[in-house]
């Protein structure tokens, strides 16, 4: 009689996401899974709350526009309480800039919310594995728009990304440290290159080309 291999040991994996039905879904796959256990949050407290209850995490995965969610902020904060153990992405539209951003702050990968549950298993089990995990289509739109020389300065990418997100003049200033005058200036800077007449055709604009 011989022994029975060894069985891989489950991957504990927590999936943060405040919208239920996804995490529903998510559960009735993984659950035919073997090898991944699966805990769920509906917010940031709710992963806090599962880490200090259950410790690190083999992997976990963070809805990127859930309560709570500060971007790279919050995916360092949670990195260290993960005991360093990968910290993933869940977006339901990444954009070029998010890819960037995440990547370069060490997230283990950027999942849209469009996969499919054959790769997102896939992907789970590869960025437990330590790896990064980027679908293909997103790295293409990187490497477009790496390729892509852009008629702004470093200083008008940063105004543009503020812009992007909304904010006036003033809180743009404050938060690059810039004088609301010199900000004006940028904005009509931007206007001028990307050849529109405000800044919310800049921004539009701005997107098509994926400068933001």
């Amino acid at each position: 009689m011989t022994d029975a291999p060894p069985t891989a040991p489950d991957l504990h994996v927590l999936i943060a996401d405040d919208h239920t039905l996804i995490l529903e879904i998510i559960g009735m796959v993984l659950e035919h899974t073997p090898d991944i256990k699966l805990s769920t949050a509906v917010s940031v407290d709710g992963a806090v709350e599962q880490l200090k209850k259950n410790g690190s995490f083999d992997l976990i995965l963070l809805d990127l526009d859930m309560p709570g969610m500060h971007g790279v902020e919050t995916l360092k904060q949670i990195a260290e309480m993960n005991s360093g153990r990968p910290v993933g992405i869940i977006t339901g539209g990444p954009t070029p800039r998010v890819v960037e951003e995440m990547t370069k702050h060490g997230a283990a990968g950027v999942i849209p919310k469009t996969t499919s549950m054959k790769s997102l298993t896939n992907a789970i089990r590869f960025m437990a594995a330590g790896e990064r995990y980027f679908p293909l289509e997103l790295m293409q739109e990187q490497k477009a728009r790496n390729a892509f020389v852009s008629p702004l300065s470093e200083r008008e990418i940063s105004v543009l990304n503020e812009l992007a997100d909304g904010k006036p003049n003033r809180e743009i200033g404050e938060k690059l440290k810039l004088a609301e005058a010199t900000v004006k200036m940028h904005v009509k800077s931007i206007c001028r290159k990307l050849g529109v007449s405000n800044r919310t055709q800049a921004v539009i604009t701005a997107r098509d080309l994926k400068l933001v």
